[in-house]
C-alpha cells in the first residue's frame, strides 16, 4: 500500500458521527491501515483509537493499554458486567476529560488482522478503553455522555474544538485541490 495520510479528525468533524460500516472481507488495506492507526496512537500517546477518528468509515479499532497492541475488527461487545466510573479523555476531544460510567468487565468479539476470529475477556482499564473505542463506530463520543450543564461547562472548549476541525478540513481541501493541480 502507498503511504498513508490519515490524521486524527477533531470534534465537528463529520466522520466522528457516522456509524461504521463492517469489514466484509480482511484484506492487506486493512493491516496497513491499522498499523498506521497503531503508528498514530502511540505518537499523540493515545491508548485506543477507532477508524472514524482517522476518517475511516470502517469497524477497526487499536488498542494498548500498555500490556500489548490488539489490532480488532468488527468488534461487538456480547456481555458486560457491573460498573465503574473512569474519567476519560479522547484523541478527537483534546484538553477535556469527562467522566463516564461503563461496564466493568466485558467479553468481546471480533476478528484481528489475520481475519482469526478473537474473544478477549476485559475488565478495568481494558474494558474500559473497549467500550470507549467500539462507541465510536457507534458515532457516539464521550461528550454524548455529559449532561446539559457539563456540555454548557465545555462549550467554549469544544466550540474552539469544532473550529479548529472545520479549519483543518478547508487546509486539507486547499491542499487536495492545489495536488490536483500539479
Amino acid at each position: 500500500m502507498k503511504e498513508t495520510r490519515l490524521r486524527i479528525r477533531l470534534l465537528g468533524d463529520p466522520a466522528l458521527r457516522k456509524k461504521s460500516r463492517p469489514v466484509a472481507n480482511i484484506n492487506q488495506r486493512h493491516q496497513d491501515i491499522l498499523g498506521e492507526m497503531a503508528r498514530l496512537m502511540y505518537v499523540n500517546s493515545g491508548i485506543g483509537l477507532a477508524a472514524p477518528q482517522v476518517g475511516i468509515n470502517e469497524a477497526m479499532i487499536v488498542v494498548d493499554i500498555g500490556s500489548g497492541l490488539y489490532k480488532l475488527i468488527n468488534p461487538k461487545i456480547v456481555s458486560k458486567s457491573g460498573h465503574q466510573v473512569m474519567e476519560e479523555g479522547c484523541l478527537s476531544i483534546p484538553g477535556v476529560c469527562i467522566k463516564v460510567k461503563r461496564a466493568q468487565k466485558v467479553l468481546l468479539e471480533a476478528q484481528d488482522e489475520e481475519a482469526r476470529p478473537v474473544a478477549i475477556e476485559a475488565q478495568g482499564l481494558l474494558a474500559c478503553v473497549f467500550q470507549h473505542e467500539i462507541e465510536h463506530l457507534s458515532a457516539r463520543l464521550t461528550v454524548d455522555h455529559t449532561s446539559f450543564f457539563e456540555k454548557l461547562k465545555l462549550r467554549k472548549r469544544l466550540t474552539a474544538l469544532r473550529k479548529r476541525s472545520k479549519d483543518e478540513e478547508l487546509s486539507e481541501s486547499k491542499t487536495k485541490s492545489c495536488q490536483l493541480q500539479l
